[in-house]
């Protein structure tokens, strides 16, 4: 009988996927296109396990889906749009408020490079499912003045926050020209983030935050990994923590399943 595997790399990943069982563990983020997402149901299936889970590796790479599974803790509003049926079903809710602005996110852009303002749902309506704006995307009604901040969690080993600010663009991505200041966050704003994570299985995540006004805060994004540009932490104590949280998770996998064996290139 063989070890369990712990994978620790995509060519040992796509060199033994047929022989994975019960017990197996996927420790990477797995790179996954987005018509390659049906072999992670295939693992689930015959009881494989991954960390970061395999519902937190998903989430991370759609919006749309984040939008569906943690719908509960965003804006009002909120919307997965994944057809036209979907869109008009959005469109017939969102005309009976008063909003006058909407917000698009692309599914898989990052950086703020797929967030679009539209001055109206037929401007939607009209380009939606084209290249402009291909399926699936997320909807939302445009707020005036949010407040948008970025929270790192990692495990208890470090939690930090830092607000964006951007008086010459509604995006308030650091990438766009943003300003990042120092945040303290609160019990209740960390607690919300607990919460936020334990539903999508996040054992370390990127946060984004948003209020408005008083109101909040409202879950925007949310990902495994994402930039630290506004951080205090530096990017090699940042890499050196994840790989702490992934070796204490394999000891304790080590302790459950045994014999192991760690499969590299």
């Amino acid at each position: 009988m063989r070890p369990y595997y712990i994978v620790l790399s995509y060519k040992a990943f796509k060199r033994h996927f047929q022989d994975f069982k019960e017990g197996d563990l996927i420790g990477i983020r797995l790179p996954l296109k987005k018509e390659e997402v049906g072999l992670i149901i295939d693992l689930i299936n015959r009881k494989v396990e991954a960390f970061p889970s395999f519902l937190s590796q998903i989430l991370s790479t759609s919006k749309a889906l984040q939008a569906e599974i943690l719908k509960k803790f965003m804006l009002p509003y909120t919307f997965s749009i994944r057809d036209k049926t979907a869109l008009l079903s959005a469109i017939s809710e969102l005309s009976k408020t008063e909003f006058q602005k909407f917000v698009t996110k692309d599914d898989r852009a990052n950086c703020g490079l797929g967030v679009r303002l539209w001055n109206s749902l037929e401007e939607i309506f009209n380009v939606a499912g084209t290249p402009i704006l291909p399926y699936p995307f997320v909807l939302q009604p445009f707020f005036e003045n949010i407040r948008d901040i970025r929270v790192i969690i990692l495990e208890e080993c470090h939690i930090e926050a830092y607000e964006r600010t951007n008086p010459y663009n509604f995006r308030k991505n650091l990438f766009l020209g943003g300003k990042a200041s120092v945040y303290n966050l609160n019990e209740k704003e960390i607690e919300f983030c607990r919460k936020v994570m334990k539903r999508g299985e996040f054992p370390y995540a990127h946060l984004d935050l948003i209020y408005i006004g008083d109101k909040g805060p409202y879950l925007s994004e949310i990902s495994l990994k994402g930039g630290i540009k506004g951080a205090k932490i530096t990017h090699q104590a940042y890499e050196e923590t994840i790989k702490k949280i992934h070796q204490k998770f394999y000891k304790k996998w080590e302790e459950k399943y045994s014999p192991v064996e760690y499969l590299t290139p």
